[in-house]
Formats: C-alpha cells, structure tokens, sequence
C-alpha cells in the first residue's frame, strides 16, 4: 500500500462534505457517543459503492445518465429533507441529553443514507481505487478490497475525530440558544448547498 494512497485518502476523508457536516451537526447536538454513531453509518454507506464498483455497476452510473440522474435526485432531495429536519429541530439532529439504542440507530441509518444516495461515491471508487493497483497485480480483487477497507478505516477514524472535537464544545452550544439557533441554520443551509452542488453534478 503506497504512502500515495494514504495521503491522498486523508485528503478526500478530511475534505467537508456531507459526512463530515452531518458527523459534526449530530456531535454538537446529539453529543459524543452519537457523533460515534454518525461516524459509523456514514463509513457503512462506503459499503455499497465499493461493492458497485467491483461488480461494475459504477460503471453503469458513469455511462447511463438515467441511472445517474435517478439516483443524483434521490440524493438531492434526501439533502434537503435533512436541511428541513435540522430547521424544525425533529429527526436525527433533535437535541437529546443522552440517546437511546433506537434514537442511535437512527443516526446510523441517516449517515448510511447519506453515502449511499451519493452517486460521485461510487464512481470516486471507480475512478481512484484502480489508479493505485498495479496492471500485473496477481490479485486485483484482494488488492481493492484492500484498498477498500484502509479507506473505510480511515474515514470512521477522521470523522469520530471530527465529532469528537465537537463534541467536546457542544456544552457551550446547547447552553446558549441563539448560538445553537445560529449553528442550526448553518447546518441547513449547508445541507442545501451540497444539495445543489450534487444536483449540478455532472457525470
């Protein structure tokens, strides 16, 4: 495994996206051991692309723009359904003192549903993963799968990181309503903008 790989899977793990910004919202009101839990669903939602792209179905999505656009709308509107969620203080983001098992199983659910509805997921495997395996490689299966895993790894590492770090904040927050007001809004508004960001995404 070349140190290529790791540094570059760090930077796309670390770059702000829907997984960090969800990972982050239910931190800061849901706290630590949620923000785990965000951090978990998110990395199982890598599931599926990793699977797609080993069976080609990536390539699919990559060629047919009905595929594509179906699967691109489902995701946009999910973002935006979240964005109303976090507004109206309801779903995975309410704020809680402490979470039961069914209320962590939702947020596993919504980090999950998150990565899954993200088309760019799947062709991001498409395209990256093959980059880094070598054409005479007698197992490229074990190797992706490989690849796979250390990139699955260290996104639940980066992101409890991320929750973590919030987490440890989130007191502040929640005592104060016109900054958990303002932070709220700027979930939102950040869950419709990747919402318009994947709607204008092209293939």
């Amino acid at each position: 495994m070349s140190a290529a790989f790791l540094l570059t899977s760090l930077i796309v793990v670390a770059s702000p996206g829907t997984g960090v910004l969800y990972t982050l919202a239910v931190a800061l009101t849901r706290g630590s051991r949620m923000s785990i839990a965000a951090a978990f669903g998110c990395t199982l939602g890598i599931i599926p692309a990793m699977l797609a792209a080993i069976v080609g179905l990536a390539a699919v999505l990559h060629t047919s723009a009905l595929a594509f656009a179906a699967l691109k709308y489902c995701g946009v509107a999910y973002l935006l359904y979240m964005a109303w969620q976090t507004l109206g203080e309801r779903g995975a983001l309410a704020v809680e003192a402490q979470g039961d098992a069914r209320s962590a199983g939702r947020v596993v659910l919504t980090g999950f549903l998150i990565n899954i509805l993200n088309p760019k997921l799947s062709i991001f495997f498409l395209a990256f993963l093959p980059q880094f395996i070598s054409a005479d490689d007698a197992h490229p299966l074990a190797t992706m799968l490989e690849l796979s895993a250390t990139f699955m790894a260290m996104t639940f590492a980066v992101f409890v990181l991320y929750g973590l770090f919030a987490a440890a904040v989130r007191d502040r927050v929640v005592s104060r309503p016109r900054v958990l007001a303002w932070l709220r809004r700027s979930f939102a508004a950040g869950f419709a903008l990747l919402g318009a960001r994947l709607a204008l995404a092209e293939r």
